[in-house]
């Protein structure tokens, strides 16, 4: 599956990469080059990102799962039990 951007976002992005050519290179690049770039660096390491971001929100949500048991835990058995503690307080 292909990884894409919103158009507005790759429009920033082009933005930002002409930007840093502009003030830590010696060549400004062009829109095009820019886009191309952008393309490149999508295609190519885009998937590692991605699937990195997916083993992230994995963990952050096996370990909600794990704290379910204790938010929503309920006791079982307990309908003898209000009945002998009361016997046991008389």
């Amino acid at each position: 599956m292909p990884i894409e951007i919103p158009k507005e976002a790759r429009k920033e992005a082009i933005t930002s990469i002409e930007r840093y050519f502009r003030e830590h290179m010696e060549e400004p690049i062009s829109g095009l080059t820019a886009d191309a770039l952008l393309s490149f660096f999508i295609e190519e390491i885009g998937a590692t990102i991605y699937n990195k971001a997916v083993v992230d929100v994995q963990q952050k949500l096996q370990l909600r799962v794990m704290e379910v048991d204790l938010e929503v835990h309920e006791e079982e058995f307990k309908y003898w039990r209000k009945f002998d503690r009361q016997r046991k307080s008389k």
